[in-house]
């Protein structure tokens, strides 16, 4: 069988209920009330792009939709910021799931950014558009954070599915 070469043993299926709740604590940490920084790693993005690659037909650009309305309604943000901001990450992420699964996750993770910075700068032009204030220059650093916790994402998230060494030597699986 032939297997991707960042992945070094096979997964069990991932738990669609296991999907879910890294959704909603996602959300959850993102709902905290930890001031307005324009630095802060948006979680819930991550966790939707880690899904989007891993899983995609089970999480789309409808879930990331409708994540970035909560948000958007959270933030007290324009209607659809956010949701136009996370439905494009996901659409992106959904397009390159398949090429992204073949290297380490630290060349996943640089490849990742790209599209981090893509979602902020989107969010940033609807702002701006709407007659909003610029919030910084520290705004190009929540995607950098949140490249950082691709590797950190990656580990917490696929730990679930990791099978347990089987010492039987007559099954090569």
């Amino acid at each position: 069988m032939i297997m991707p070469r960042g992945s070094d043993q096979l997964l069990l299926p991932a738990n669609p209920i296991f999907i879910w709740f890294a959704l909603v604590v996602a959300l959850g940490i993102n709902l905290l009330p930890l001031g307005r920084q324009p630095a802060m790693p948006d979680l819930l993005a991550l966790v939707l792009v880690f899904w989007n690659v891993h899983q995609p037909r089970r999480i789309g650009v409808g879930v990331a939709f409708m994540g970035g309305l909560v948000m958007d309604v959270h933030h007290g943000a324009l209607l659809g910021q956010h949701a136009l901001a996370y439905s494009l990450l996901s659409y992106f992420a959904i397009t390159v799931h398949r090429r992204l699964r073949w290297f380490s996750v630290l060349e996943q993770a640089l490849q990742i950014a790209p599209l981090f910075l893509g979602a902020h700068l989107v969010s940033l032009v609807v702002r701006l558009l709407a007659g909003g204030m610029f919030p910084g220059w520290s705004l190009l650093l929540a995607p950098l954070f949140e490249t950082l916790l691709w590797p950190l994402a990656s580990w917490l998230l696929l730990a679930p599915q990791r099978r347990a060494p089987d010492p039987d030597e007559n099954r090569p699986l």
